[in-house]
């Protein structure tokens, strides 16, 4: 059973009278980057097991995993990662041994090491950061929007025919 750990702080729009989430009229909320489920692991700290429906995770101490699904991984300078994980964004200042899936960029620090197997439509290198194993490049462009099932194919353009001198 998952809850928040803290209570969320009443604003001024949902004083009596004002608009309730949902309700209609009521703007829909934006989130901001500080407002995203964040697990952060400390240094000297080791996880073992399944990590859910954590947004961002950020490792500074040991997490070992079977799987997990996140939109951001960033593993800090002396942090360490075992397993599978699958993620839109990862920064490597750590180690991550195992599995990993970067639908987005991974960022792979000075000090960042990857051992493995690694896909990722972006990569980026600085110097001094490692790479041993496997690393495959995601080419496939990603999910396109739905066409409307109505439209009807388009018929190449003719060639161009000779202009006829005379």
């Amino acid at each position: 059973m998952a809850r928040p750990p803290f209570p969320p702080t009443p604003s001024p729009s949902s004083a009596p009278g004002g608009a309730r989430p949902g309700a209609p009229g009521a703007a829909a909320p934006v989130k901001k980057e500080n407002e995203r489920r964040t697990l952060v692991v400390g240094r000297g700290i080791s996880v073992q097991g399944t990590i859910q429906d954590a947004e961002r995770l950020v490792v500074e101490g040991t997490v070992e995993s079977s799987l997990i699904n996140a939109s951001e991984l960033q593993i800090a300078q002396g942090g360490v990662f075992k397993g599978e994980v699958e993620v839109e964004d990862a920064e490597l200042a750590g180690t991550i041994d195992g599995t990993l899936t970067v639908r987005g960029s991974l960022t792979i620090r000075s000090t960042g090491r990857l051992l493995g197997k690694a896909k990722c439509r972006r990569l980026k290198v600085e110097d001094g950061g490692q790479v041993t194993g496997q690393l495959e490049m995601i080419t496939t462009p990603a999910a396109p929007q739905a066409a409307p099932a109505a439209a009807a194919p388009t018929a190449p353009p003719a060639p161009p025919r000779p202009a006829s001198a005379g």
